[in-house]
């Protein structure tokens, strides 16, 4: 290897720890100011070294707010979200994968265009739906808005159309139904991206504060990132231990992230290709 090569490499390096840094700032801030029992929180230059540390503040994160109950609200609305976005992207993009209609590309690319509206766009419609039928209060009202994504039908389309079209006549030759092609051999097909949805799907979901904050207002409903509001106080708030409670929501994401980034990842190429 080469001295410039070596030189080349060192650099790649030290550009990529300073991006990972960058982006694990806030975390690593929200860590310590959580773990620290002294000190000014916003002084600057701040310190990631806690003072005084003690896990008191993750203590009274429980004594003050049911987090088993919110934890178990979080666990609930994102097993359905993912169950649901799944089940509803696949059916959606298998006939834009697979089938020849009129106006096929003109409906993936109203689809896509809507990825470049703001999700709070959205807000007023899907409310007033909610609102009609009856769902404001309850964790449907909460999951069905957004089980229907375009990044999902967009990776489900990209997988549907790796598989082979003979494998699909082959089936249909012998008999297999739609649903029995698409179940059976179209879904089992696209699991890395199937993995991938899932895992993208969770995390954004766990993390979702504004959708259940409007639909919400019955606190033992609620997920945890909504119900953590419940720390900060009318007349004052405990920014210690409003950031123990922001690391006990953001953890059980980042902890599913970092056991299935390399499920995530493979499917995401897939998903690109």
């Amino acid at each position: 290897m080469t001295q410039r090569r070596r030189v080349r490499i060192a650099l790649h390096y030290a550009v990529l720890v300073l991006i990972a840094l960058v982006c694990a700032f806030p975390f690593l801030w929200t860590l310590s100011v959580a773990i620290g029992t002294e000190g000014n929180v916003f002084s600057f230059p701040s310190s990631f070294v806690p003072h005084a540390a003690s896990p008191a503040n993750f203590i009274e994160v429980f004594r003050v707010i049911d987090l088993g109950r919110y934890f178990w609200n979080s666990i609930w609305i994102t097993f359905w979200t993912v169950v649901w976005t799944i089940l509803v992207c696949s059916l959606a993009a298998y006939p834009l994968a697979r089938y020849r209609f009129r106006g096929r590309k003109l409906v993936f690319s109203v689809i896509l265009a809507t990825l470049m509206l703001p999700t709070e766009v959205n807000f007023l419609v899907n409310f007033i739906t909610t609102t009609q039928l009856r769902l404001v209060n309850t964790h449907l009202g909460v999951i069905l808005p957004t089980v229907a994504g375009a990044i999902g039908i967009f990776m489900m389309k990209n997988a549907f159309e790796e598989i082979p079209q003979d494998l699909l006549d082959a089936a249909r030759v012998d008999g297999a139904s739609e649903l029995h092609i698409f179940f059976r051999i179209m879904l089992p097909l696209a699991l890395p991206q199937i993995g991938a949805l899932t895992i993208l799907t969770t995390v954004t979901t766990w993390n979702n504060f504004l959708w259940p904050s409007v639909v919400l207002t019955k606190s033992e409903l609620m997920p945890l990132a909504v119900g953590i509001l419940e720390l900060s106080g009318t007349f004052g708030s405990a920014t210690r231990v409003i950031a123990a409670g922001a690391v006990l929501t953001i953890a059980p994401a980042l902890i599913v992230f970092f056991f299935a980034q390399r499920f995530f990842m493979r499917g995401m190429e897939g998903a690109i290709k």
